[in-house]
């Protein structure tokens, strides 16, 4: 079998690389593990993590409303009918995928892949299912074979009571207990659902703090939130050993924590994720891979080999959806002849727990480590009306920005909704916007978009809502 561009990985960066070469004329083979595209942001990641997000979210603003004098009963929590209404989710973007693979005329072979060449794919057997062949040469690969979750030794225990990811968001049931390894967005996003649906849930972080590397001022508001919601927070403190009682599992602390021995139903282990580089026989091509296990590639996305090229989570940092989607059109271009990089000036992230925490471009503790001199721009959503109204005062928008010239460098929101309104910072950062275009940018009132153009008035000494004395 042979074609001209082979895309191995069908995840949100290989299918959109895969369709955009379609519609450029190219023939096109997607090889990938799955029975169904969409890899794991679709079928065991961002898609399903969301849907189970937004249950929690609509039984916290059922008790939120209690403050306003509406009172609802304890939420009776059918699990198979969750589960299902999830699932339909998932068939229904994965469907639309396959729709539009054979609109495109995409071939979709499943099958696991290994390098036999730098043009030459080995494709084998997965799940007793037999690919149409054996080998495939291309002209041309993109390499997007994604990540997986991140392992601890002595913590990867034979027992179904230890989860990762992936079974979390199956939901075999809801625990009484809860321990959560690891403060990353994972561990509480996932957090996040199991407390709302009634586990006892405790989360258990090495560094000092949640989210380590997230602007301190955005983390704060959500910790203090998590407080409430969650049994416990350990913070610099390790788990040194997992123990199977069968009915529970025993987890023995290494930090300031007490008791330092304590029992779970159940335990997520989320420590993140690492590039799935490795076992693709890489070795018999030229593309290198950095001590991190990330495939080193250009700004067009090409690697070391002529024939190969990489993107998202395997091509490095950071391990985004979105990132990956607009590296796979870049290097979908660059193979056409177009005249493109991938030189984001902001790639957005957001957190999704309540409040959401949503980022992009420098961020403060980015610009101190490199030297850099910056003013912040901040207005508390206390003097938001909307924020008010609705009884979410708690967040924050903040604006890091060049104390010559103005122009924004890059924004953080924590609050209801942040990863909604992130949009907006990443457009303003990327078309390298000043303080004034956003502070003259008419906002609509009482919402909560009004943040961004009021915390950008604060600085230029033009914000009605709050008072900032002459200096």
């Amino acid at each position: 079998m042979e074609t001209q561009l082979a895309v191995l990985g069908g995840g949100p960066g290989g299918y959109a690389a895969a369709f955009l070469a379609a519609d450029l004329g190219m023939q096109v083979v997607l090889v990938d593990q799955e029975a169904r595209l969409g890899g794991v942001c679709l079928l065991r990641g961002c898609i399903p993590s969301k849907a189970l997000l937004h249950v929690a979210k609509g039984i916290a603003e059922a008790r939120h409303l209690a403050d306003w004098g509406v009172h609802f009963g304890q939420p009776q929590v059918d699990l198979a009918a969750m589960q299902a209404r999830k699932a339909k989710v998932i068939d229904t973007l994965t469907g639309g995928l396959k729709q539009l693979a054979a609109k495109r005329k995409v071939q979709l072979v499943r099958a696991r892949a290994t390098f036999e060449s730098s043009q030459v794919l080995r494709l084998h057997t997965v799940d007793g299912q037999s690919p149409p062949d054996d080998r495939l040469a291309f002209q041309h690969c993109i390499l997007a074979s994604g990540s997986v979750p991140t392992t601890i030794p002595g913590l990867t225990l034979e027992c179904p009571r230890v989860m990762d990811s992936t079974a979390a968001l199956e939901l075999p049931d809801v625990p009484e207990s809860l321990l959560v390894v690891g403060g990353g967005y994972i561990g509480l996003e996932l957090g996040t659902v199991y407390a709302a649906l009634g586990s006892r849930v405790t989360v258990v972080e090495m560094t000092d703090g949640l989210l380590p590397g997230v602007d301190r001022d955005l983390v704060r508001p959500l910790h203090k939130k998590l407080e409430s919601q969650f049994a416990a927070i350990y913070l610099n403190t390790k788990v040194a050993a997992l123990k199977d009682l069968g009915h529970s599992v025993e987890a023995v602390f290494d930090g300031p924590v007490q008791p330092k021995t304590q029992r779970f139903g159940r335990v997520l282990v989320a420590v993140g994720r690492r590039p799935n580089s490795s076992n693709l026989a890489l070795e018999n091509t030229r593309v290198s891979v950095d001590a991190k296990g990330f495939v080193q590639v250009d700004v067009q996305r090409r690697t070391a080999d002529p024939h190969i090229l990489a993107i998202g989570d395997v091509a490095g940092e950071p391990m985004l959806a979105h990132k990956a989607t607009h590296e796979g059109k870049t290097a979908v271009e660059a193979l056409a002849g177009h005249p493109v990089e991938f030189r984001p000036r902001a790639i957005p992230a957001v957190v999704f727990t309540d409040p959401e925490i949503a980022w992009a471009g420098l961020t403060e503790s980015q610009a101190k480590q490199q030297g850099r001199k910056f003013e912040t721009a901040v207005f508390p959503w206390g003097a938001s009306g909307r924020a008010q109204a609705a009884g979410r005062t708690e967040g924050l928008t903040k604006w890091i920005f060049d104390p010559q010239s103005q122009r924004v460098l890059g924004c953080g929101i924590v609050g209801a909704g942040a990863g909604e309104l992130i949009a907006e910072a990443v457009l303003a950062i990327e078309l390298g916007c000043h303080l004034r275009d956003l502070a003259e940018t008419i906002h609509p009132h009482p919402t909560l978009s009004e943040s961004l153009g009021i915390a950008a008035e604060v600085p230029l000494g033009m914000a009605t809502d709050i008072f900032r004395p002459k200096r």
